[in-house]
């Protein structure tokens, strides 16, 4: 009940930005701000960010369609065909095998059953004007899909002009600020997987061991923008349901690390997206009802984590759940390591979804209520300089003194909003290899 009551405060408080709160921030921000924003006022100040939030919230029908070019290039639960290991250009016999797996993708539309990944699609395209049970359907439909897979490769490559861009950089800060906004005008994906999860749990052992959070300091804590695992680009798998991870993630980092006691755990999930809140929801629902909670948690052995990484997995869920049999992935996937964890009730129903456009929502909430910690991984890599100063303020509201934010993307800091970052943990995902982050964190 004191969940389900704090839900509907939260929803009922949700309001968008005042201009005289964000207003110290466009001064200082004048030579990035829009034309609409210049002599700004009240009225001018709203009616921008009212298109803004919806320009924001429509950017994620073009990350679903990023979703579907991943389904197509990875997928296995419409197809036998292999699956391609990167969205590199195809060329030579794979032109073939994309055109099987094209073809299968295409079938799966016009009779997707149970699998709620091709009912999403279906939907979506239909949504569009697209039939792929007609003849001409079929066709429009097939030269949407390529279409898309056109464009997600000539952004790929927009971006990683972007990044390499960033990494010539003389100033340290200036490269990563720049690389922080590499994805600033692309769709706002939902996929994601346990690696980010991952970096935070370090991040957060790296905190507790340098003395920045000590014993059983939390309860309350935040997470924006958490995913809903669809098929992600690098190691996306779709023979199991979509799940989403990183609520149920940090909690089970903060009680492993005493950072936080069992059953004291709050944590409230903020999200743009109607598909996570919905999710979330019906996880609640069926919480509330006896049911459970599943997560599969598949491993390519092939990818060569660190030692680190490999344990984290293996232990991933022990303080909130128990092992279970995991899903038989098919036996296209031969190097997969599988576990599965069912999660409590009771973590389940401590999870609040609710709806939040961190760029220019507030909420109002009574100080004790404020949040001891927010997470923020792969976020304000979507936004430009304006918005992200606009977010970090807004985040900075959500936060009590002395609480920390998390996140994997740099954020300049501003003498406008009382966020002072005080550390940084680099957390390497693969042995001999770049991938990683580079977890900042910010205390109020």
């Amino acid at each position: 009940m004191l969940l389900t009551l704090a839900l509907g405060a939260v929803a009922a408080d949700r309001m968008m930005a005042p201009y005289a709160s964000v207003k110290p921030l466009l001064d200082a921000l004048a030579s990035e701000l829009p034309p609409e924003l210049k002599d700004a006022d009240g009225p001018k100040w709203t009616d921008w960010a009212q298109r803004e939030d919806n320009a924001i919230r429509a950017r994620l029908e073009r990350g679903a369609l990023d979703s579907m070019v991943n389904l197509l290039l990875f997928g296995t639960s419409f197809t036998t065909q292999p699956r391609f290991e990167t969205r590199e250009m195809i060329h030579g016999s794979e032109k073939a095998i994309l055109e099987s797996r094209l073809r299968d993708l295409l079938q799966g539309l016009r009779r997707p059953g149970k699998n709620e990944r091709l009912i999403f699609l279906r939907n979506l395209l239909g949504s569009k004007g697209m039939d792929p049970d007609t003849s001409a359907g079929y066709e429009k439909t097939k030269a949407f899909v390529l279409q898309n897979l056109g464009r997600v490769a000539q952004e790929m490559t927009t971006f990683t002009q972007r990044f390499d861009e960033s990494q010539r950089e003389s100033d340290p800060y200036q490269g990563l600020s720049k690389r922080s906004r590499i994805l600033r005008d692309r769709g706002v994906a939902l996929d994601t997987t346990i690696l980010p999860s991952f970096g935070i749990d370090e991040a957060l052992r790296d905190m507790k061991d340098r003395g920045a959070l000590r014993n059983g300091q939390i309860t309350r804590v935040a997470v924006i923008g958490p995913g809903l695992d669809f098929i992600d680009k690098k190691s996306g798998y779709d023979y199991y349901p979509e799940q989403t991870l990183q609520p149920f993630a940090l909690y089970d980092s903060l009680v492993r690390l005493e950072l936080a006691k069992a059953g004291m755990v709050h944590v409230t999930v903020f999200d743009i997206s109607s598909r996570v809140l919905d999710h979330l929801r019906r996880a609640h629902e069926r919480a509330k009802a006896g049911g459970s909670y599943v997560v599969q948690l598949p491993r390519d052995t092939h990818r060569p984590w660190v030692s680190e990484a490999v344990r984290y997995w293996r232990s991933f869920g022990n303080q909130i759940g128990t092992a279970v049999a995991p899903i038989e992935p098919p036996g296209t996937l031969l190097s997969l390591e599988t576990r599965a964890v069912r999660i409590r009730r009771d973590v389940v129903l401590s999870c609040a979804p609710a709806d939040l456009d961190v760029v220019f929502d507030r909420i109002e909430m009574p100080a004790e209520e404020r949040f001891d910690l927010v997470v923020a991984t792969n976020i304000f890599v979507y936004y430009d300089t304006l918005e992200q100063a606009l977010a970090f303020q807004n985040v900075s509201t959500l936060m009590k003194p002395g609480g920390f934010l998390l996140s994997n993307d740099w954020l300049p800091p501003l003498p406008e909003v009382p966020l002072r970052s005080v550390g940084r943990t680099f957390v390497r995902y693969e042995e001999g290899a770049a991938a990683g982050d580079n977890i900042f964190w910010w205390k109020r």
